[in-house]
């Protein structure tokens, strides 16, 4: 049997019988308030960037704020808990369980870690609950020593993303009066249903914000997708495309506006969990799709958090976490996502460090477009979403032990490689 959620959760009561297992999704609307969350954040996250390119994990930040839920009190923990909404962390924890579904074909690994300064003694009723919710253990370390921490913590998120993300946390990002460092880490490996030959695979001219034109490589093949066109207030018309991993738990979609001038940002800040059910349940099929990218993003996210009124837990004067001296110093986020024929490959770390989108024959994606790699059973909060606006693009280097390397591409932090 798996094991119980955590008794202070909001789920339903459990059937009789030997094995309790947790309820239907269909039947937690937390995880429709989970998503919101999500996407608002996003929407802050794309309104701050000045980045054409940008890829953001919704599951992993909320991961990282439901965290300093937990140890929280007073003020800062109602400020979390409003931006939050009530059920979250119960949409977590049986999300995170989903997602870890050793039968499922989509391969999502989810882990989180709180590195805690050695002698900083922590409430036990807080390590129970971090324990029960999170599942894992606490590391103590000695952030005195801020080079050996630090090695500590990017070792962790190098390991949990399968050598995606190296160097995480940067230089001078802890020091002695750290506390504690919360992470999460998501590694994500989709296979396309339908993978695209990769004989097909040529460059071809995509048309970027401002009028201008790059060539890159576009993946090709003849085959059934879901399509379909919409409409939304302020962005004009749009199309949007699935493209459904083998696991058919996730789905990438991708939704690109009809006009070269249309900036992205328009439909980012529409994008919510009613609009992504009206793109799931208005498609038809179509035959033909071009497009390969891989992104590299870094986000700063204490100023989309104080924007959605969470401010109190960076402030050293009002920041109330566990009765002891404590505030949140920095918030981080690194993500890699790379698009090739197989499938998707996408790592995201997020951190918080406590201071002391009539169906023609040929859609070709040479536009900017947004997506959205999206959680099909509950339509939860996306797992990585984010816009693309052209610019150098490619194949990503080859990994850590992955072989024989293939073509490359350049590119840095927030930008497309």
């Amino acid at each position: 049997c798996p094991p119980p959620p955590p008794p202070d959760l909001p789920f339903p009561a459990s059937p009789p019988g030997p094995c309790k297992s947790p309820p239907p999704l269909a039947l937690l609307p937390s995880f429709s308030l989970s998503a919101d969350f999500g996407l608002r954040l996003f929407r802050e996250v794309s309104k701050a960037s000045k980045e054409q390119n940008l890829v953001f994990s919704p599951h992993g930040a909320a991961s990282v704020v439901a965290m300093l839920q937990v140890a929280s009190e007073g003020t800062t923990r109602r400020q979390i808990q409003e931006a939050l909404e009530r059920g979250i962390p119960g949409a977590l924890w049986l999300l995170q369980k989903t997602l870890g579904d050793p039968q499922g074909k989509d391969a999502v690994r989810v882990a989180e870690a709180l590195f805690v300064q050695r002698d900083l003694p922590l409430v036990p009723t807080f390590l129970r609950r971090f324990r029960r919710l999170f599942h894992q253990t606490v590391k103590q370390v000695d952030f005195a020593e801020s080079s050996r921490a630090r090695g500590i913590v990017n070792a962790w998120v190098e390991q949990h993303t399968n050598g995606m993300i190296q160097g995480f946390l940067p230089e001078g990002a802890l020091d002695a009066l750290t506390r504690l460092v919360l992470v999460n880490a998501i590694h994500f490996k989709g296979l396309w249903q339908l993978p695209f030959p990769e004989a097909a695979t040529r460059q071809r001219i995509f048309h970027k914000l401002g009028g201008s034109t790059v060539a890159v490589p576009m993946m090709e093949q003849t085959a059934e997708f879901h399509y379909g066109e919409f409409s939304t207030p302020g962005l004009g018309e749009y199309d949007v495309i699935e493209l459904p991993y083998q696991g058919a738990t996730l789905s990438m979609l991708i939704a690109s506006p009809f006009q070269l001038d249309a900036p992205l940002s328009a439909l980012a800040a529409a994008i919510d969990p009613a609009l992504l059910a009206e793109w799931k349940g208005n498609m038809s099929a179509v035959t033909r799709l071009l497009v390969l990218f891989s992104l590299e993003s870094e986000v700063d996210l204490r100023g989309p958090l104080e924007a959605l009124g969470v401010t109190d837990m960076f402030d050293c004067h009002k920041a109330n976490f566990m009765r002891d001296a404590l505030f949140v110093s920095r918030a981080l986020q690194k993500v890699k996502i790379d698009v090739n024929e197989s499938g998707t490959e996408a790592s995201s770390a997020t951190a918080a460090i406590v201071y002391a989108r009539m169906a023609p024959l040929e859609i070709v994606l040479d536009r900017p477009f947004l997506f959205v790699v999206r959680h099909n059973p509950t339509g939860a909060r996306p797992l990585l979403c984010g816009p693309w606006g052209g610019g150098r693009a490619g194949r990503a280097p080859p990994l850590p032990g992955s072989g024989a390397g293939r073509p490359g591409g350049g590119g840095g932090g927030g930008g497309s490689r």
